[in-house]
């Protein structure tokens, strides 16, 4: 299988789809471990980590997941292919640009993934669309248990699963949510939610992890404490308490910018409108934000009813996610699908060649033009 074959369109968690869809983009339950009788990474030569690697490919490549899964070498694989599996948030920085040998192991649909040598020797995840937590975590359950059957993880009794990282020591589960807030942003509350994060032990980072900015006000938050508290725990924190109050915080915001900062909301989406739909030359993290708003738009009218001349102006453009597949109309799954697509290395992938940074910015406004443009022109 070629990375060309997904790279074309949008996976199912990053759809629109699912509970709280709205604010909550994506669900991610990750979970850490390694091979019991193998020093952590940090310790070992190339030839034991060409040992893990193959132990491990070994044990999850004929898994029964429902889905056909398939392999990438990531230390060979072009550095093309390494960013963009990056984007598309099937691995991690850290494992796109470490050392040694290392790999991933992917689900078709593209809701697992199994990192190899990454900062553990083994680093899974599940994801769904919207809020779905519980489910991400019944089914990660089942792989590592489907796993576990075969090899032996590094545990105590004291402490749990045993990590190259003490902060993922005992559980090794990392329970992540990613949530577009751009009313909080507006609105100036956005520091509101990082002091009330950071007092519920949360790490915050952007898009695309640790070191990285809130680009299009998508934001990831995930447990820092995985000792002492079970898996069951964490989640029914996360879906009873924590997200519940950061979903409630962002709605909050989006009211106040309907009744008291309507101008505010108008002039962001009038001018993300109006230089989407024609700019020549447009860069990553500006596309990134303009289409924020549009999303925020969309999902106003959507699961708010709320109407101003800039919302009504861009609901004559949206349809139905249904109707999408149909007419091309834009709905926010076309939004998101925008988002994704074009990111650098999903560009560059899909065009077929490497590009500089202005060949890459008039290729991605000429691709968003076209699908902000089409429904007018089918009118007209």
């Amino acid at each position: 299988m070629k990375l060309t074959d997904i790279s074309n369109d949008i996976n199912e968690w990053f759809n629109g789809s699912g509970p709280l869809a709205d604010i909550v983009i994506s669900s991610r339950i990750r979970l850490a471990r390694n091979i019991a009788g193998h020093k952590f990474l940090s310790h070992c030569s190339n030839t034991e980590k060409s040992e893990i690697l193959k132990k491990l490919r070994d044990v999850l490549m004929p898994l029964d997941l429902g889905d056909k899964i398939f392999y990438i070498s990531v230390d060979k694989a072009p550095t093309l292919s390494r960013h963009f599996l990056v984007e598309r948030h099937l691995i991690s920085r850290h494992h796109a640009f470490g050392k040694g040998p290392r790999g991933v192991v992917i689900a078709r649909k593209e809701f697992f993934t199994a990192m190899i040598n990454e900062e553990d020797h083994l680093r899974l995840q599940v994801l769904k669309a919207g809020c779905q937590l519980s489910q991400c975590f019944e089914q990660i359950n089942n792989i590592d248990n489907m796993i576990e059957q075969k090899v032996d993880f590094a545990f105590s009794p004291r402490y749990g699963y045993l990590t190259a990282c003490p902060t993922n020591l005992g559980t090794g589960v990392r329970v992540s949510v990613m949530l577009h807030l751009p009313a909080l942003k507006m609105t100036g509350q956005i520091d509101k939610f990082f002091n009330a994060a950071r007092d519920m032990s949360l790490a915050v980072r952007g898009l695309f992890g640790e070191g990285t900015e809130a680009a299009s006000d998508l934001y990831q938050i995930s447990n820092q404490v995985t000792l002492g508290i079970s898996e069951l725990d964490i989640i029914s924190q996360f879906e009873n308490t924590i997200i519940p109050e950061i979903v409630e915080y962002e709605n909050a915001a989006r009211n106040q910018l309907l009744s008291k900062q309507t101008d505010i909301l108008d002039d962001k989406i009038s001018r993300a409108m109006a230089l989407l739909q024609n700019a020549h030359l447009i860069s990553s993290q500006e596309a990134l934000f303009l289409l924020s708003h549009l999303r925020l738009g969309i999902n106003m009218h959507k699961y708010m009813g709320a109407s101003t001349p800039a919302i009504e102006k861009l609901y004559t453009l949206c349809g139905t996610p249904k109707d999408t597949d149909k007419t091309g109309r834009l709905s926010i799954a076309t939004i998101n699908r925008l988002f994704m697509l074009t990111l650098p290395a999903h560009l560059q992938l899909n065009y077929g060649k490497s590009l500089d940074s202005t060949h890459r910015d008039a290729l991605r406004a000429k691709i968003i033009r076209s699908a902000l443009n089409q429904d007018t022109q089918q009118k007209s």
